[in-house]
């Protein structure tokens, strides 16, 4: 068994570490070391039995184990994952799926990602590094979610779409088919994409639009 630890003890990374236990339930893979994050208040407590071992810095105690990143806002985990890397540029990070995902042969995954449960992923569909897809998504051929992309619950992704570096999608939103989300763009939960979103925006509604453009 690999040694793993998840950056990010707060709730869904109390969900990542029961999706953990659950994949050692069908075949013994991961040594949960426990969590790391950076709010200082919780270093040495235990959450859920397992133990927050520090923040940040604490990554180079620990240079042979893997590490997943459970903090859903994309450009967040963008930046702790660069930090990370800084402190130890050989850092390797561990991809999580749950049993119970459906998934085709023809998908690739990236390092670091989580895939949680009852999410289904069909045909010739890439997905990047450091991606959250949360449970109960679906996902359609020829998609592209590219790096450090965010699926909140229940997101359905229509097939031959282009979901853009750190995007997030919200709870229960929905692509049809061709479309494109935009770098670092944010659509709200319930919104229904109907037209290629810009990059750097916040779209909501339905159908989905721009209501504001950041930098």
């Amino acid at each position: 068994m690999k040694d793993l630890i998840i950056f990010g003890a707060s709730g869904f990374g109390r969900e990542v570490a029961w999706l953990v236990e659950r994949i050692n339930k069908v075949a013994p893979t991961w040594n949960l070391l426990g969590f790391m994050d950076d709010n200082e208040a919780i270093h040495g407590t235990e959450i859920n039995g397992y133990r927050v071992l520090g923040g940040t810095a604490a990554v180079a105690d620990y240079p042979d184990a893997y590490f997943v990143c459970a903090v859903g806002a994309s450009k967040v985990r963008e930046k702790i994952i660069g930090n990370l890397k800084m402190i130890n540029p050989n850092i390797r990070f561990g991809t999580v799926i749950d049993p119970s995902v459906e998934m085709s042969d023809l998908v690739t995954v990236g390092e670091g990602t989580i895939i949680c449960a009852h999410t289904i992923i069909t045909v010739n569909i890439s997905i990047g590094s450091h991606v959250i897809i949360n449970l109960d998504c679906t996902i359609g051929h020829d998609a592209i979610l590219h790096d450090f992309v965010t699926l909140y619950p229940s997101v359905n992704v229509s097939g031959i779409t282009d979901i853009g570096h750190a995007v997030e999608l919200g709870t229960g939103m929905q692509i049809i088919q061709g479309k494109t989300v935009g770098d670092y763009s944010i659509v709200g939960a319930g919104a229904v994409v109907v037209k290629d979103i810009p990059p750097k925006c916040t779209a909501v509604g339905s159908p989905a639009k721009p209501i504001k453009f950041f930098d």
